[in-house]
């Protein structure tokens, strides 16, 4: 039995819904908004994120707050089928097509937490399995120009903090070096597949060979490959990671070689059975996982350490507790890991 049909048919009885905005500045100098998807029935509720990026379809949904016939399903299944074909956006059509999957993500979460909350279970004990503590890194950016600050004052509350990083054109061989004594970079996301986005990173032949070299055991993610920076990943390829076109098996298997590690950010996937599919796929074949996040305002943070905690515990997930994205973080953080919670609930995950 796959681990998606031990959820599917888990009864599930929806009288009601509601929505909530939630909005927190960041460490990377936005203002993340994002809304908290509650489903209520039979004395019990379950809550999802929705994590779209743009902030003013989060504003037009809560203000809308559209009637959906959700009460017409009897199990967990058939929500993911009827929630699947729903139009969940109201004005206009989202900037970008991944945002139709982050929005459902949204919604399926939130019912798989009432399911399982109905049926007096957690998704370890559906899934035949038990939570495990969650290894954390924490991300970030330098800044323009890039300092250690952040670096520096995150290791001085926590030595062996280890990180995830965005390296940008802006980085110089004196950033570099001081980055690589600290030996606390884990990975080196290259954002190399964003476009018209605040944080697009083409391509750099000098700085990727600069990286490749100065962090030899780093995972690299998202490489921008092209004619001339292909050539740098030659006997490379076991160090990289792909994140942003990681969407189903479909994407997987479509990749330019077949991978050693993902990230698997679930908003990505939509659907509940992609996302179980694909860590099914990561299993056959030997590919290494880790989690990633979305900003989480709410309860998505919490399926994150939930899934991490069953399928990757021990990856260098980017699931850092949300008080590691606050502007001015606080001094002593929570540290990796992150023990699981001693009565699990539903989806949640604290």
């Amino acid at each position: 039995m796959s681990l998606y049909d031990r959820l599917a048919d888990l009864p599930l009885v929806i009288d009601d819904s509601d929505l909530e905005l939630r909005e927190r500045d960041t460490s990377s100098g936005f203002l993340r908004t994002s809304t908290i998807i509650s489903l209520h029935g039979d004395g019990a509720t379950g809550r999802g994120e929705d994590v779209t990026y743009d902030n003013e379809p989060h504003y037009e949904l809560v203000e809308a707050a559209p009637e959906f016939p959700f009460s017409e399903v009897e199990t967990f299944g058939e929500f993911s089928e009827l929630v699947g074909d729903l139009e969940l956006f109201v004005g206009d059509e989202p900037k970008d097509p991944i945002y139709r999957s982050y929005r459902r993500w949204g919604f399926e979460s939130a019912a798989l937490d009432l399911a399982l909350k109905q049926a007096g279970t957690d998704l370890a004990t559906r899934l035949d399995t038990e939570y495990a503590p969650v290894s954390f890194v924490a991300s970030t950016r330098l800044g323009e120009p890039p300092t250690l600050d952040r670096v520096e004052g995150l290791l001085a509350d926590n030595p062996d903090l280890q990180f995830k990083l965005d390296p940008t054109d802006e980085w110089t061989p004196a950033i570099v070096d001081d980055l690589a004594e600290t030996d606390a970079v884990r990975i080196l996301d290259l954002k190399g597949f964003y476009e018209g986005t605040d944080v697009d990173q083409s391509g750099d032949p000098d700085l990727y060979g600069m990286l490749l070299d100065s962090f030899p055991d780093a995972v690299v993610e998202d490489p921008d490959l092209t004619p001339e920076t292909r050539p740098l990943f030659d006997g490379e390829e076991h160090r990289v990671s792909w994140d942003a076109p990681i969407t189903g098996v479909e994407s997987v298997e479509n990749l330019p070689w077949e991978p050693d590690w993902l990230n698997i950010k679930p908003s990505r996937f939509g659907s509940v059975e992609s996302l179980l599919s694909t860590v099914e796929y990561c299993r056959e074949y030997s590919i290494r996982m880790y989690g990633g996040g979305q900003f989480e305002l709410g309860v998505g943070r919490q399926h994150l350490h939930a899934l991490a905690s069953l399928f990757y515990p021990d990856s260098p997930n980017d699931v850092a507790p949300r008080a590691y994205n606050d502007p001015e973080p606080e001094s002593d953080l929570p540290r990796s890991p992150l023990n699981p919670p001693a009565d699990p609930d539903g989806f949640e995950w604290e």
